[in-house]
């Protein structure tokens, strides 16, 4: 009765070649596919079914996993089992629209600090706003918790909290705000949102940050001209970190997240607005940084994790993220910081929410429409991992 299910998927490689443009080129560069059979094959478990809107995942040493809810509930796992119990303790969000309880990150000194993280939609005064909260653990009650940052200005709207959490080398704390539709205002230093972060995992502010000290500009940014990353993941084999956002009708990015640099939202986008208008005639401008991929069809991004286990020898290096829209997981494949190819997996599963590498080595995604925990294995280790 508690087997996992295991569905037998063939693996569709999609190589896509990156086409010379100027900027005013209608086609996006890096969007021309052709799709070759791929002999392989591996296959998906599911391990569990009954979420409503899973948005992230993270392991306690203990082997119990978190997977948090957007409705304001963490639910616990232990080997890859719903045991019926959720924390206490969990801060009241913002539950409308895209707001609620968001992504999970482990301080990677857990072992010694006890640090949880979570990013949320706080309701405050005038609406809601992306909100990072730590907190610690006494059995399954949340102790000693505490917001560290709070996005500023407060907005109304329901929609692009952004939310991602990732550590560095150094233990310095990313985390995605969504622009919550201030367009003209994400290129503007001195609002929070549409931009990516950095602070120490306390929240105060790292004086090494590019804006600290200038005028009009709040210290804690790291890059801005952002809509709504809801993917990112640190690459600590090369000390990179990736990000990937939504576009608007089209234009979703995969972008190399460097210090200062200024990712052009909405000065230039290779989307539409969703009536069909044009949003911007600008792809490129100068100052602003290149995508390294562009998914015209949006393929609605959201989750990202880097494949370092050697459960997967061929997709080693490769980043596996999330495609709510297109319902898979795509397969990245990059040489250096140039994308090369993709391929889909996990195709029709349901709308991908979150991917990550498990302490087994083995990769797990969450999904709604179904909402279900499933597992990639390869194919020569299905029977060995379903016992």
């Amino acid at each position: 009765m508690n087997k996992p299910v295991i569905y037998t998927l063939s693996l569709l490689l999609t190589a896509f070649t990156a086409l010379p443009g100027k900027a005013a080129d209608s086609t996006p560069p890096n969007s021309v596919s052709e799709t070759v059979a791929d002999s392989s094959a591996y296959t998906v478990e599911k391990l569990h079914e009954g979420f409503k809107n899973p948005w992230g995942m993270a392991w306690l040493p203990d082997g119990r996993m978190l997977v948090t809810e957007r409705s304001g509930e963490i639910l616990v796992f232990k080997n890859n089992k719903f045991t019926g119990e959720k924390l206490a303790g969990v801060p009241k969000v913002f539950n409308k629209g895209q707001g609620g309880l968001l992504d999970i990150k482990l301080h990677p000194n857990y072992a010694k600090n006890q640090w949880i993280y979570i990013s949320y939609s706080k309701p405050v005064e005038g609406g809601a706003t992306t909100a990072i909260m730590r907190f610690k653990l006494k059995g399954n009650q949340i102790v000693e918790a505490k917001d560290i940052f709070a996005a500023k200005p407060y907005i109304p709207a329901d929609f692009h909290f952004g939310s991602r959490i990732v550590f560095d080398k150094d233990n310095f704390l990313y985390f995605s705000s969504g622009e919550r539709g201030t367009q003209p205002k994400v290129q503007e230093l001195n609002n929070d949102h549409g931009k990516i972060h950095r602070i120490y995992d306390d929240g105060r502010v790292p004086q090494d940050n590019p804006f600290v000290g200038q005028k009009d500009a709040n210290p804690t940014i790291w890059t801005y001209g952002h809509r709504n990353p809801q993917g990112m993941v640190y690459d600590a084999a090369t000390n990179r970190i990736w990000a990937v956002e939504h576009g608007p009708k089209g234009g979703d990015e995969l972008n190399l997240i460097e210090k200062g640099k200024n990712y052009g939202w909405p000065k230039t986008s290779h989307g539409i607005n969703y009536n069909g208008t044009i949003l911007t005639e600008n792809k490129e401008l100068p100052g602003i940084e290149k995508s390294v991929r562009i998914w015209v069809p949006s393929i609605a991004p959201c989750g990202m994790t880097i494949v370092t286990s050697n459960k997967y020898p061929d997709w080693k290096g490769n980043l596996l993220v999330g495609a709510l829209a297109h319902k898979h997981i795509a397969r990245v494949q990059l040489d250096g910081t140039k994308y090369v190819a993709e391929e889909k997996l996990a195709q029709d599963i349901g709308r991908v929410r979150c991917v990550a590498q498990g302490p087994d080595g083995y990769v797990y995604a969450v999904t709604e429409g179904p909402g279900l925990l499933i597992r990639l294995m390869p194919k020569n280790d299905t029977a060995k991992a379903a016992k």
